[in-house]
């Protein structure tokens, strides 16, 4: 068991992760609400949100479940998101993890969501599923 106990609210819905060319604007699909994420390197635009939205010509993931960490948390504070990753790497969980200026969310793969749900359980979080 972890010694950083969290609470974690499981989101509705399904999401994609896609990419974009770096120089690429937010696409007129974009939603305008629901959680999003849009972030920018000079590689790549990389977006996230619900897969609904996500034409079937762009490169993405789909099939992802997101939890959210319920902060707000101090930025002093050390190992949240590492409290959360750990025990879904030692399930053999792949994860996806965007954060805020608040909070932190992790997606999993859904086929793969009641094993991370037991993993994340089992480390000592409480899910609002």
């Amino acid at each position: 068991m972890t010694s950083l106990a969290l609470a974690l609210s499981l989101l509705p819905g399904r999401y994609a992760v896609a990419q974009l060319p770096a120089d690429s604007a937010l696409p007129a699909w974009w939603p305008s609400t629901g959680m999003r994420h849009a972030g920018w390197t000079d590689d790549e635009l990389s977006l996230v949100c619900e897969e609904a939205h996500v034409p079937g010509n762009v490169r993405c993931q789909r099939g992802w479940r997101m939890f959210k960490l319920q902060g707000p948390f101090d930025f002093a504070l050390t190992g949240i998101l590492k409290a959360v990753l750990d025990p879904l790497a030692a399930a053999g969980i792949g994860s996806f993890a965007r954060s805020t200026y608040d909070t932190d969310y992790v997606l999993v793969q859904a086929p793969r969501l009641d094993e991370a749900l037991s993993a994340l359980r089992d480390a000592g979080h409480r899910i609002d599923a």
